[in-house]
Parts: C-alpha cells; structure tokens; sequence
C-alpha cells in the first residue's frame, strides 16, 4: 500500500509563489510516474504536471507552462511543484498521484492511468 501526502499549499496573493511537496510511502519502488493534477470549485480535475520517474521527464499542461515546475527527489521519493507568478485562476485542489500499472515507458496526463492518490492541498490565489 502507498501513501501520498501533499503539502505546502495555502493562501497567496497573485504574482505570488508557492511550493507544493508530495512525499510517497510504502510501495514506492513500483513508482512509473508522478503526476500533479488540480480540481477547482464546479469544475472537472485538470492535468498539472508529472515527471517520469525512471528519467526525469517532465511535461507541464499549457495553461501554467512557463510559471509551473515539476521537480523530484527520488532518494527521498518526493516529487514537487513549484508554482510562480500565480494567477487567481490557478485557485484549487492540488492533488498528487502515483502512476504503477501499465507500460513503464509511457508517461501521462489522464488521471484514469494513476492508481493512488493523496488527500489533496487546497491553494488559495486571491488578493
């Protein structure tokens, strides 16, 4: 069984920046990918970020790429978000996710190929 638990959100003003920790316990040597995704109030979860855990691969979705980094520390198996000149529109949910199953190789940013999940951090983007 592995545990995710997220970290560092909170409460900043726009232009701000926050980062977000994801520390994994457990059966974490099976770890493919790490993916972030966000749901905001009404809405569907959205795809953030992941990064590949076998090579480092990251990819970010078009809509924070340029003020949003994925990042690991694979010794300590915690993967970060580090999120700058944050926009109100980025208010939500920050769910972190484990991907274990299916090809290795293929990293992704459907929320149905990861296989457990934290609690979620909520942040706060509002003046």
């Amino acid at each position: 069984q592995v545990q995710l638990v997220e970290s560092g959100g909170g409460l900043v003003q726009p232009g701000s920046s926050l980062r977000l920790s994801c520390a994994a316990s457990g059966r974490t040597l099976s770890t493919y990918t790490m993916g972030w995704f966000r749901q905001a109030p009404g809405k569907e979860r959205e795809f953030v970020a992941y990064i590949r855990w076998s090579d480092l691969l990251t990819y970010v979705s078009n809509s924070v790429k340029g003020r949003f980094t994925v990042s690991s520390e694979n010794a300590k198996n915690t993967v970060f978000l580090q999120m700058d000149r944050q926009k109100p529109e980025d208010t939500a949910v920050y769910y972190c996710a484990q991907k274990t199953s299916g090809n290795r190789a293929v990293a992704t940013a459907r929320s149905d190929d990861y296989d457990n999940w934290g609690q979620g951090t909520q942040v706060t983007v509002s003046s």
